[in-house]
């Protein structure tokens, strides 16, 4: 053998045993431990469809973030206001997203128009006039600043489930924007449908406020909540008996501090093994916790999530560092949860679920079942035609054709790829496509023949020939697998995977692994005729 046929053998049964490798644990052959850690390689991932799971089709409730902005530009018009020196008597949220600004001088209804329009660029002055001899001012947000306001909302909302779930440890999740507000979540696999649902569903709105000490909780509780103060509650389940308590806590409604900050969220073990959530702030939200712990000491702080009062200590003394915890009576998944939630970020609005469908196993193995009886069918009939009519020749296309369904199936595990139905679909169209190219060779190889070449310049000439049209035809599939990958979802993304691959593979075995065998054939013997 010459030195080409030599190396182009050992690339194919290096291939040929690689694949064999990575597919092992597919396969799901007992495999020693040692083996697992020299090639850490997994099962071929299978897709919703295969393997069932969760589908949850999410609506963003973007009114709710553009709410949560005309409060914050509330607050910054008081800002803007004791910034300038404009007194004034209320500030109030009236119906229809209105700011309405009472001021107790005439003359500061044209001061406040102006720092509106110079320093708050988002809001738009809707109306002045005079009511019961005080000027008044009406404001508004932009309609554009609203629209922005609601599209950012869908994005980060996307942005934040995608981190989330990605930490809660679905392999292979498929989360996209659907519409204007909507999102859709694949969830393959999923063990645990309403430990999901509640992580992806929660607000996460973390906020540090102050326990409102000057009023009465028992008056609250009677139903007379000071104006400025609200009433929430701390939630404790008994381990042992499930029963749930709820603790009741008048709190000041302005929020100090904002989760805005977090870094990260930790999940640590107390002095007696208890589990609790530690956070870190980044150097912003540091100097914001320790002002505000030096401003209140000895009063207390309570730490709100989602409505939720979690814990409200005493503040002893000034806290640096930018570190904060967040204690009580957590599960094991409730302070893991938690933690995931605070990491990820809180969602810029809530999500209201439309659409939640868990489906079963039973479906996958049923799709499995015909997909797969659908590709062996059809490879079957390839490879029966390829025997009937190149004989020989048709023997050495087939073996291509096994060497690329296994090349493909060795691809999909080692890059991790997700295996779906329309994948199937492009695994049974690579099969068909597998010996196109031979088809194309072989048939120039009879042009060869049939114009009087000997049998070995005929096999070079109908390789040589017959590979500008068949680079030609598989870069144009490749082309548009890759538009389908990049502008596809779901299902058509991974129908894309296994084309792509399947197209590259085929390049492969047709061009090289065929040629290499004939090449073998034809310097060990001088061939008068030539079974295709």
């Amino acid at each position: 053998m010459t030195g080409s046929i030599r190396w182009r053998l050992a690339l194919i049964g290096v291939l040929i045993l690689g694949s064999g490798v990575v597919l092992l644990p597919t396969l799901d052959v007992a495999l020693p431990a040692w083996f697992r850690a020299l090639a850490p390689i997994e099962p071929i991932n299978l897709g919703l469809d295969l393997q069932g799971g969760m589908y949850l089709g999410l609506q963003v409730e973007t009114e709710k973030a553009v709410e949560g902005a005309l409060e914050r530009y509330a607050a910054e018009t008081r800002d803007v206001m004791r910034k300038k020196q404009i007194s004034y008597a209320t500030l109030e949220r009236v119906p229809n997203g209105q700011i309405r600004v009472s001021l107790t001088q005439a003359q500061a209804g044209d001061l406040l128009v102006a720092a509106v329009r110079d320093e708050l660029p988002g809001l738009r002055v809707l109306g002045t006039g005079t009511r019961d001899g005080q000027a008044q001012v009406t404001l508004g947000l932009d309609p554009r600043e609203a629209s922005h306001i609601q599209e950012s909302a869908v994005r980060q909302a996307l942005e934040t489930i995608r981190n989330r779930v990605d930490q809660f440890g679905v392999r292979e999740p498929m989360i996209v924007q659907e519409g204007d507000r909507g999102i859709i979540i694949q969830l393959p696999g999923l063990r645990d449908p309403q430990r999901a649902i509640d992580l992806i569903g929660k607000t996460a709105q973390l906020e540090l406020k102050l326990v409102d000490e000057q009023h009465s909780l028992e008056e609250a509780l009677r139903g007379s909540v000071p104006e400025g103060s609200e009433l929430l509650y701390e939630r404790k389940t008994d381990r042992q008996t499930g029963q749930v308590t709820r603790t009741p806590y008048l709190l000041k409604k302005r929020a100090l501090m904002t989760g805005e900050g977090i870094t990260d969220a930790r999940v640590q073990l107390g002095q007696f093994s208890e589990p609790y959530v530690s956070l870190t702030f980044d150097s912003r939200g540091a100097r914001a916790f320790e002002r505000i712990t030096g401003e209140h000491v000895k009063e207390r702080l309570a730490i709100v999530l989602d409505g939720t009062v979690y814990s409200a200590p005493v503040i002893q003394e000034r806290i640096s560092g930018g570190r904060a915890q967040i204690t009580g009576q957590f599960t094991e998944d409730e302070v893991r949860d938690l933690a995931i939630v605070l990491r990820a970020g809180a969602l810029p609005a809530p999500v209201k679920i439309n659409q939640n469908v868990t489906v079963g196993p039973s479906l996958g193995r049923d799709s499995i079942e015909k997909g797969v009886r659908a590709t062996v069918i059809g490879g079957l009939a390839v490879i029966l035609f390829m025997l009937l009519y190149y004989r020989l020749s048709g023997l050495i296309a087939d073996l291509a054709l096994f060497l690329n369904v296994l090349f493909l199936m060795a691809a999909l595990a080692a890059l991790n790829a997700t295996l779906t139905l329309p994948g199937i679909a492009g695994i049974a169209l690579t099969v068909g496509m597998a010996v196109d190219s031979n088809v194309l060779i072989f048939e120039r190889i009879r042009e060869e023949l049939r114009a009087g070449k000997p049998i070995r310049a005929a096999v070079e000439a109908g390789y040589d020939r017959a590979l500008v049209a068949i680079i030609d035809s598989h870069v144009t599939t490749l082309i548009t697998a890759v538009v389908l990958f990049q502008f596809g979802t779901g299902p058509i993304k991974g129908f894309a995977v296994t084309l792509s691959l399947g197209v590259l593979i085929n390049l492969f075995t047709a061009v090289v692994s065929t040629r290499v065998i004939f090449d073998m054939i034809l310097r060990r013997r001088v061939l008068k005729t030539l079974s295709i």
